[in-house]
C-alpha cells in the first residue's frame, strides 16, 4: 500500500488491524439499508474523501478498486462516519444498481436460523 494522502488529524482518530486496515460498512443514504462490508486503509479513506466515491481496498488483490467502476453499480458517498473505538468506518451512499457483487441489492441476503 503506497504512503497516503489521508489528512493526520483523520488519521490519527484510526484503529487499524494488523494489516493496516479498517472495516468499513456501506449503507443506503435514504433507507439505512446495510448494503455491503468491504475494507479501507488511509489511502482508500483518503480517495473516498476527496472524490466522494466508495474506494476499498481489496484483500484478495492487493489493489484498490472503485466500487462500480467495472460494473457500473457506483457508491456516491453522502457521509462517512467513525465509530466509537475508530475501528470501523460507516459510509451512507447513494447506490446506482445492485451493491453485491452477486448482483443482489445487498450482500446480506442469507438468513441464518436461531434457536437451531
Amino acid at each position: 500500500m503506497p504512503d497516503s494522502t489521508l489528512d493526520p488529524a483523520i488519521a490519527q482518530q484510526l484503529k487499524r488491524d494488523e494489516h493496516g486496515l479498517v472495516a468499513a460498512i456501506a449503507r443506503r443514504h435514504d433507507t439505512g439499508e446495510v448494503l455491503m462490508l468491504a475494507w479501507m486503509d488511509d489511502e482508500a479513506l483518503a480517495r473516498t474523501l476527496r472524490t466522494g466515491r466508495a474506494t476499498y481496498w481489496s484483500r484478495s488483490r492487493q489493489a484498490y478498486w472503485v466500487k462500480g467502476e467495472t460494473s457500473g453499480h457506483v457508491q456516491h458517498v453522502k457521509a462517512v462516519r467513525l465509530d466509537c473505538d475508530g475501528d470501523a468506518l460507516l459510509l451512507d451512499v447513494e447506490q446506482v444498481g445492485a451493491a453485491c457483487h452477486t448482483g443482489a441489492p445487498t450482500c446480506f441476503f442469507t438468513e441464518l436460523p436461531l434457536g437451531a
